[in-house]
């Protein structure tokens, strides 16, 4: 059974760095396809960054700003946030991509387990 939980959201201040996480069971590691979506208000989730065997991919909103990485001994799925913007104010889900040998990627239909999301906020 997969289960995505993610903790590390919470209110900071524009410049500030947060790390979010997100402990991951039943995913077999090295085969599936992780990734980090958010939701801001009145908006439709998108992509945010993205981990598989080999690969990453980053939203450009994100990119060289934010850093997706696996800690295989923890389980855990980590993104690493710097410069943090208010109009990176969102609730950030995690996800997992079960079919074997894909690159990263932010295809959201491609998804098959989320987490239940946890929020940043940044005030402007």
């Amino acid at each position: 059974q997969v289960q995505l939980v993610e903790s590390g959201g919470r209110s900071v201040q524009a410049g500030d760095s947060l790390a979010l996480s997100c402990a991951v069971s039943g995913v077999t590691w090295g085969t599936a396809v992780m990734g980090w979506f958010r939701q801001a208000p009145g908006k439709e989730r998108e992509f945010v960054a993205a981990i598989s065997r080999g690969s990453l991919a980053y939203a450009p909103s994100v990119k060289g700003r934010f850093t997706i990485s696996r800690d295989s001994g923890k389980n855990s799925i980590n993104l690493q946030m710097n410069s943090l913007k208010p109009e990176d104010t969102a609730v950030y889900y995690c996800a997992a991509d079960l079919t074997q040998s894909r690159p990263a990627h932010g295809r959201q239909a491609d998804y098959d387990y989320w987490g239940q999301g946890t929020q940043v906020i940044v005030p402007s």
